[in-house]
Order: C-alpha cells, then sequence, then structure tokens
C-alpha cells in the first residue's frame, strides 16, 4: 500500500499498533517488561490457553515487539527495544489519564466496540 504523493504512509505504524490492540497482549508486555518468560510462565500467569499465549506471542513478535531465543525444547521471550516500548506504553497510560473515559465510550474504538465484535 502506498500513500498519496507528497504524503506519509501510516500503513507500519498502524500495524504497529496492531499488536498493542488486544488486553492479553499489552498483559503479556507488562510481563516480559519484569524480565524473561517461557510460554508456559505466561500462561499460568494470563490464565491463558497455551495455544492462545503462543499467538498473542506470535503477534508481537511479527510486530517487532518481542523476540525469543532457544532454552532447551523452549523459547525465551524478552522485550525487543524496551526503553523505547516501556516508554510509548508509559506514555499511553498518561495520554489515557488525560483522557479520562474517552477512549472506553468511544462508539468506534472503545469497549463496547470491543465487546460487539466478539
Amino acid at each position: 500500500m502506498t500513500a498519496p504523493s507528497g504524503s506519509v504512509d501510516l500503513a507500519p505504524a498502524a500495524l504497529l499498533f496492531h499488536g498493542f490492540s488486544d488486553p492479553s497482549r499489552l498483559t503479556i508486555l507488562r510481563h516480559l517488561a519484569l524480565g524473561e518468560h517461557r510460554v508456559v510462565e505466561l500462561t499460568e500467569h494470563l490464565g491463558l490457553a497455551q495455544s492462545t499465549v503462543s499467538k498473542h506471542l506470535a503477534c508481537l513478535k511479527d510486530c517487532g515487539l518481542v523476540v525469543s531465543r532457544p532454552q532447551g525444547r523452549a523459547s525465551v521471550f524478552s522485550l525487543a527495544h524496551s526503553e523505547a516500548l516501556l516508554d510509548l506504553l508509559a506514555s499511553a497510560e498518561r495520554l489515557l489519564e488525560l483522557t479520562g473515559d474517552a477512549v472506553a465510550l468511544c462508539p468506534s474504538s472503545g469497549f463496547a466496540a470491543m465487546t460487539d465484535s466478539r
């Protein structure tokens, strides 16, 4: 997808933010901010199925937000670009504080829209 002449292509940014668009993925990122985790540890922390956690980790990895390394038969996951990622999440928290319930109540992207689409 190319941007119109003279404009910036925002598709990569939109795809990056897709990685942040699921509460489970945000929770995974918060756990990884504490240190490396294996999938089994994340499933215990989150109470989700292994396949669900693996799917979310694949999305986060595809977005360049997490990296993995082999450890025996398992993979250990950690944040990629952790300083920039944690700065972005902190900025998002500050923005949420400033907007109050505006995001949650937004008819096109808020909580109601999330629960209606599932």
